[in-house]
């Protein structure tokens, strides 16, 4: 075998855990900065950066660890889709062994870093390792359990916000409004995905060999169980918002539309909600976070006195 072969050998390997899919774990963020708005923020800057970078890392290692496994498992099944054929594990002659050495390297460096942050976020860490059992691997699989499959993947946006929150607090854990609330709106992108997969896929035949979950699904009941997470993140959060501070409700429109931009993008060809790791290339959908990432810090910062007259109107009791 020649030096060439060997190093496309390689890069297979390096590609099947997706580092290009890292991007993705930039979910840990709200979590941290949700910490630092209701606790307060770290004393040793120092600590807090080694904490962070290291927090960081070990989820890519971890998510990566979970790549793994799915593009090894998920093999037999990609051969239907008309681009994951030609992920490396389906056209290239890979072994399991190197995947499985492969595969706890990742564990080792995910969890080895995770000793610099503290042990609620090792616990957690291992929490999305699990996940990452639960979704790919027989007997259970939930991968291929019709609205299962959505609810187990898109906790892992729930997982990565307590990452976030516990670089920053060990203690204390954020509150259930927004855990639930960010759980459903990573279903609603998770629906969305498979909506815009389901569409493109085109032949309902075609797509339950690619993903079994595929058989019982319809565009309809992915359309109709997208916009039944939708509500109810944006309920949840929208409970958060005005629970903890009123002025958080001028963006709740803006957080609106973020839901159907989402969903309008879908039904582009080829359509980047199929790929979350390349969402960065829709400049309308990023300008609109952007202005909620703004809108939300000057919320934060800036008191609107005429709306505290709905404080007590829109009361809501402690522990929500």
């Amino acid at each position: 075998m020649s030096k060439q072969e060997k190093n496309a050998q390689i890069m297979n390997y390096v590609k099947i855990a997706r580092p290009d899919h890292w991007i993705k774990n930039i979910f840990i963020m709200p979590g941290l900065v949700l910490a630092v708005i209701l606790i307060g923020r770290p004393e040793d800057i120092v600590q807090f950066i080694i904490k962070l970078l290291a927090g960081f890392f070990a989820t890519c290692f971890i998510a990566s660890a979970n790549y793994v496994i799915n593009e090894w498992l998920d093999a037999e099944f990609d051969k239907y889709h008309p681009t994951k054929k030609y992920r490396p594990v389906v056209s290239q002659n890979m072994k399991f062994s190197w995947v499985m050495v492969e595969y706890f390297i990742c564990i080792v460096i995910g969890i080895g870093l995770s000793f610099l942050v503290n042990l609620p976020f090792i616990l957690t860490e291992v929490w999305l390792l699990v996940m990452g059992i639960l979704y790919n691997v027989k007997p259970i699989r939930t991968k291929d359990i019709v609205y299962l499959d959505v609810l187990s993947e898109s906790i892992n946006n729930m997982i990565r916000l307590l990452l976030g929150w516990f670089i920053i607090c060990e203690n204390v854990y954020p509150p259930s409004s927004i855990l639930v609330g960010y759980w459903m709106a990573g279903a609603f992108l998770m629906a969305v995905k498979r909506y815009a997969e389901y569409r493109m896929i085109g032949d309902p035949k075609t797509a339950g060999s690619y993903r079994k979950s595929f058989a019982k699904y319809t565009e309809a009941s992915l359309l109709c169980s997208s916009f039944f997470y939708a509500l109810c993140a944006t309920f949840l959060i929208g409970i958060f918002l005005l629970k903890y501070r009123i002025e958080y409700i001028v963006a709740i429109p803006f957080l609106f539309l973020l839901f159907c931009y989402y969903l309008y993008i879908a039904h582009k060809p080829d359509s980047a909600a199929q790929k979350p790791e390349k969402l960065f290339r829709e400049k309308k959908l990023m300008m609109l976070v952007g202005l909620l990432v703004v809108l939300f810090a000057v919320l934060t910062l800036v008191d609107i006195p005429i709306m505290k007259m709905w404080e007590t109107a829109f009361f809501i009791p402690t522990g929500i």
